[in-house]
């Protein structure tokens, strides 16, 4: 499970189904007319739309599309995204069902029983795959029409077993006095969860800091995994969520998430911006590094801003595969996101964005079928995610550049009964005559999501009329 990602650098970044194909452009035409004539009609009752809508997302519109309209759909790799798909339908089609199980993580497992049995031979008998199992729908928070991309990797540093003058940053597993209320066994919760620890009067207070920590307030209580050379290594782990540590004997250290203190993130490249210490061109994370280096001394209260700490456990002690996600499968290097706990694990997400990738200077298209297989603190909202890029220095160059808008489009189960559901399906925002077309190149002004009191402000949600949902 990720931690809270670093928002110095993320921030608060022709083919056709059997269904779509069958419509010709008239008929299209004709049935989004009836769609904006019908956007007046009365929304159901609060308690209608609960249980009417499989989906149940907060604060999100859904358009359906069609697989044409997806720019470069046909161009990927269908093929590396269905052995990704699979992964997680290895953990799907073998947890038990829960009583809280969503319609989509249901709808999923009918889906996952066909996946695992496939064998696919090429990247185009993957792609029938998804557009046969799949319908594409473009998601969004609620009057916006783009989400935001950011990236993550694997960092890969040296360590020792035991502390001394070059290894001196212990790294520390889960305390035994650290409590998250109602939390007994499962991943500890990311967040949503009163997380403490018992005062001789066994009531919940707040857990250390990160200054306390550091100060060394677990100090004698045998919590140290290893130490690291530098105080930046241990924040960076602590933002990916997972580590590679090299021990002395050249031993492979694989640590990966466990637990937090209970705090919200706050971005230490924001506070170094907001107090003029870096120009905000410059943020980034080698840039914070680099300040933290040259100033030994302030750099333990920058760091004290942030009040959030991470624990680790050890679940490796091999260079093999890529760190375990959030639902327990090994990440894929440029095919696992991790997403808002809001969506299943294991939903295909098709990504259209220009990131840079290449270098910091040029953006290069990126259109991608990508598998949600891991969670953050930070990632929040339907159209957010953090894509994984893998492991050591160029990867970590690469997840440092992205912090970009892009276009989300869900894949839904055709299991699931979308005529229902799209009688509570939020209308997308009309958008102004002088905003409809999009900006020819990245030099043009590009308007910025408005603040949540904003978008609450705005006029009533229309709704979708089921019979658009049924023609789709």
């Amino acid at each position: 499970m990720r931690p809270k990602p670093d928002n110095s650098r993320r921030s608060d970044a022709p083919g056709t189904c059997a269904a779509g194909g069958r419509q010709r452009s008239k008929v299209a035409a004709l049935i989004l007319a009836v769609l904006w004539m019908s956007a007046q009609l009365p929304p159901a009752s609060a308690s209608a739309a609960e249980d009417a809508d499989p989906l149940k997302l907060a604060d999100t519109q859904l358009e359906p599309v069609r697989w044409g309209d997806l720019e470069s759909w046909a161009a990927d790799d269908h093929l590396a995204a269905l052995a990704t798909f699979q992964r997680s339908c290895k953990v799907l089609h073998k947890a038990r069902h829960a009583a809280d199980e969503g319609a989509i993580q249901s709808a999923l497992r009918e889906v996952c029983r066909r996946a695992i049995s496939t064998r696919p031979s090429n990247s185009e008998f993957a792609r029938s795959f998804f557009e046969e199992n799949f319908r594409p729908v473009r998601i969004a928070r609620l009057g916006e029409a783009e989400g935001f991309l950011t990236g993550y990797y694997e960092p890969v540093v040296q360590g020792s077993r035991f502390p001394n003058p070059e290894f001196y940053i212990p790294v520390h597993r889960r305390p035994r006095d650290l409590v998250a209320v109602g939390h007994e066994r499962g991943p500890f919760p990311n967040r949503g969860t009163l997380v403490g620890r018992r005062d001789e009067k066994g009531e919940i207070v707040p857990y250390h800091e990160r200054a306390a920590i550091e100060a060394g307030a677990l100090d004698g209580q045998r919590l140290e995994i290893c130490w690291v050379k530098n105080p930046f290594d241990l924040v960076n782990m602590q933002i990916q969520g997972s580590a590679r540590v090299i021990l002395e004997d050249g031993t492979p250290l694989r640590l990966n998430y466990d637990a937090h203190n209970g705090y919200s993130y706050s971005s230490i490249g924001r506070v170094l911006i907001e107090r003029n210490l870096v120009p905000r061109e410059q943020m980034s994370m080698q840039r914070i590094r680099e300040w933290m280096d040259a100033n030994p001394e302030e750099a333990p209260r920058i760091r004290a801003a942030n009040r959030a700490y991470v624990f680790f456990r050890i679940t490796g002690l091999s260079n093999e595969r890529d760190p375990i996600g959030a639902q327990g499968v090994p990440l894929t290097t440029g095919r696992s996101i991790a997403v808002d706990k809001m969506h299943a694990y294991g939903t295909p997400f098709f990504i259209e964005a220009a990131l840079p990738i290449e270098d910091g200077k040029s953006a290069s298209s990126f259109h991608r079928l990508m598998i949600a297989q891991d969670a953050g603190s930070a990632i929040v909202g339907p159209a957010r995610a953090d894509l994984y890029w893998g492991a050591g220095e160029d990867a970590g160059r690469v997840a440092g550049r992205i912090r970009h808008p892009g276009r989300f489009v869900m894949l839904i189960p055709r299991e699931l009964d979308m005529v229902a559901a799209g009688r509570q399906m939020p209308l997308p925002a009309p958008k102004p005559a002088s905003f409809q077309r999009e900006p020819e190149n990245a030099s043009e002004t590009r308007i910025e999501p408005s603040s949540q009191h904003e978008r609450k402000a705005r006029q009533p949600v229309r709704r979708y009329p089921a019979r658009y949902w049924s023609a789709w």
